[in-house]
């Protein structure tokens, strides 16, 4: 089970981008890196594709390491380390450390 999935706040805890707070957009599993919402803008220069799809700078998120951001607990709202409980049905789901607070995910 995977400690942080889509959806997902989290807190950038190392870098430059230190204390900012995001939505988590994709977990690029094979890689071990996360692209979280509004966090890491680079600027990439596109070919126009078409009418619809026109050419220019585009500002875009680009990925951070997963090891870089911490869970933030929707309970407690504070960046914490995750465990696995198991429900009575036998499905594992998250627990955070801190609250003993089940947390929801994908």
């Amino acid at each position: 089970m995977r400690s942080i999935v889509k959806n997902d706040t989290v807190k950038v805890i190392s870098g430059n981008y230190k204390g900012k707070t995001g939505k988590v957009i994709k977990v690029l599993v094979e890689k071990d890196r996360v692209i979280v919402e509004k966090i890491r803008m680079v600027k990439r220069h596109t070919k126009a594709r078409s009418a619809q799809q026109p050419g220019g700078i585009i500002e875009k998120e680009a990925s951070v390491h997963i090891s870089s951001v911490m869970l933030v607990c929707p309970k407690c709202g504070k960046p914490t380390r995750t465990r696995t409980g198991q429900l009575a049905s036998g499905k594992k789901v998250r627990v955070c450390s801190s609250c003993e607070e089940m947390i929801t995910g994908e």
